[in-house]
């Protein structure tokens, strides 16, 4: 009996929307998959697209990101910021031969504990069946 693939996946959450969002899912006890170790940022305009690299080249299969929805900022435009940035980083993923469905980007709100879960359960199933991530080779191991 073989065991299921289970990917280890990281969040990066904004602090104000996404972060409270996932506290809300929490304390109404709705069920996620415990797949996703979170990180919470003050605001999901700080994510550095270098940190989903580094990530990744770690051995981590993916990546959510968690925002408050556009126009919706506390810090008024760091979620435009961190969508812009996503995009070129999807890009460039696929460029270096990585699967762009392995970073995932949300707008959640602190009311919408459900839509957290929902989210974390759909990115959890679509990983999953992406498979293992093949490390990425750094320049000095070539």
């Amino acid at each position: 009996m073989t065991k299921e693939f289970e990917p280890n996946i990281i969040g990066f959450l904004c602090n104000w929307c996404s972060y409270a969002g996932a506290d809300l899912a929490g304390t109404s006890r709705i069920q996620y998959p415990p797949n996703v170790k979170i990180i919470r940022v003050m605001c999901s305009g700080r994510i550095n697209p270098i940190f989903v690299l580094n990530a990744l080249q770690q051995g981590i299969d993916g990546v959510i990101i968690g925002g408050c929805h556009p126009g919706e900022c506390h810090y008024e435009t760091g979620n435009y910021l961190t969508r812009r940035r996503i995009t070129v980083l999807k890009k460039l993923l696929e460029y270096i031969g990585i699967d762009p469905r392995r970073v995932q980007m949300t707008w959640i709100s602190a009311s919408e504990g459900a839509k957290f879960a929902d989210v974390i359960k759909a990115a959890t199933d679509e990983i999953r069946n992406l498979g293992p991530i093949q490390k990425i080779k750094r320049r000095n191991e070539w």
